[in-house]
């Protein structure tokens, strides 16, 4: 099961500047990049319903060239909710509450369905009066068209294309256009992986699938369609070590018993070359002493 929150989360505050540029261009005019801080996620209890909910991502920053600051709360939401707009403004409310600073919130809707348009305030009102007006902004990516991002130099813009508002029959298209956009951006290996991994996960390509999507790779520029092939070489790389890992597991297992989670996390730092050598090594393995003391010489 695709862990969204996880995905988006990772994402969302590793590029919260690019998030803004791309789509609120706006605050950036304003906001003084280099105060950003992330805060604690805030945990509110819904009495009533008798449920926990815990924000997002929640963002100090300081007005440029001034000296107050305010919060930028950024909710995401991976499948439909009933009420989603009195959840947001109970968010808000604590927000405001607790740190009295302003508030600028927005929503993020990443679910695939339903394609109705989702609201963007919550009120309170009476016959003869408006008691509340409470607005927020929102990104609903099922309702974007993907063509409409092409040309953004953007990372946030090549993973969250993966999904926006897409025909099936667009799916190998919008991979492959993905991942030549993240080829221009020459990001660090890392980044570059955080947003290939978030691509490769959304878009899932079946046998017919990944044909027209080697044809639509073809097409590209020399340079372009290297630097996608390095990705694409890099998803092939990493989809073997992870069955290697796997499988020395096992064997690891039927050798010395369980495997402590310290030892578990070194395992899956080794290398392809590594956990190959690690491979025939385990076959003289009788304890767990064994394991560490080869682990240590690496």
């Amino acid at each position: 099961m695709i862990d969204h929150d996880r995905l988006f989360k990772e994402l969302l505050t590793t590029f919260f500047w690019e998030f803004l540029e791309l789509f609120f261009p706006e605050i950036t005019a304003y906001l003084e990049r280099d105060t950003i801080t992330f805060l604690d996620k805030e945990v509110f209890t819904d009495v009533t319903a008798g449920e926990k909910y815990e924000t997002d991502i929640v963002v100090k920053a300081r007005f440029r060239e001034q000296e107050s600051c305010f919060l930028v709360h950024l909710e995401h939401q991976a499948y439909y909710q009933e009420a989603f707009d009195l959840r947001m403004y109970r968010y808000f409310a604590r927000l405001y509450e607790k740190y009295a600073l302003p508030v600028y919130p927005i929503a993020l809707f990443s679910y695939d369905s339903p394609k109705k348009l989702e609201p963007n305030f919550h009120q309170v009102v009476f016959p003869n009066k408006v008691v509340l007006q409470f607005n927020y902004d929102v990104i609903q990516l099922n309702r974007l068209n993907w063509r409409e991002f092409l040309q953004q130099q953007n990372p946030v813009a090549s993973a969250l294309m993966a999904k926006m508002s897409i025909a099936p029959k667009d799916r190998p298209r919008v991979k492959s256009e993905c991942l030549r956009l993240l080829a221009t951006l020459q990001l660090d290996p890392a980044r570059m992986q955080l947003i290939s991994g978030f691509i490769d996960t959304y878009l899932r390509l079946n046998v017919q699938e990944k044909e027209i999507f080697q044809a639509e790779i073809a097409q590209f520029e020399p340079t372009q369609q290297e630097g996608v092939m390095q990705i694409v070489t890099s998803w092939m790389e990493e989809g073997i070590q992870q069955g290697e890992l796997k499988i020395i597991q096992r064997q690891l297992i039927r050798r010395i018993g369980v495997i402590t989670p310290e030892l578990q996390q070194q395992l899956s730092g080794l290398s392809l070359t590594q956990l190959e050598d690690l491979a025939e090594a385990l076959l003289d393995f009788s304890t767990e002493a064994d394991l560490v003391a080869w682990l240590q010489q690496q």
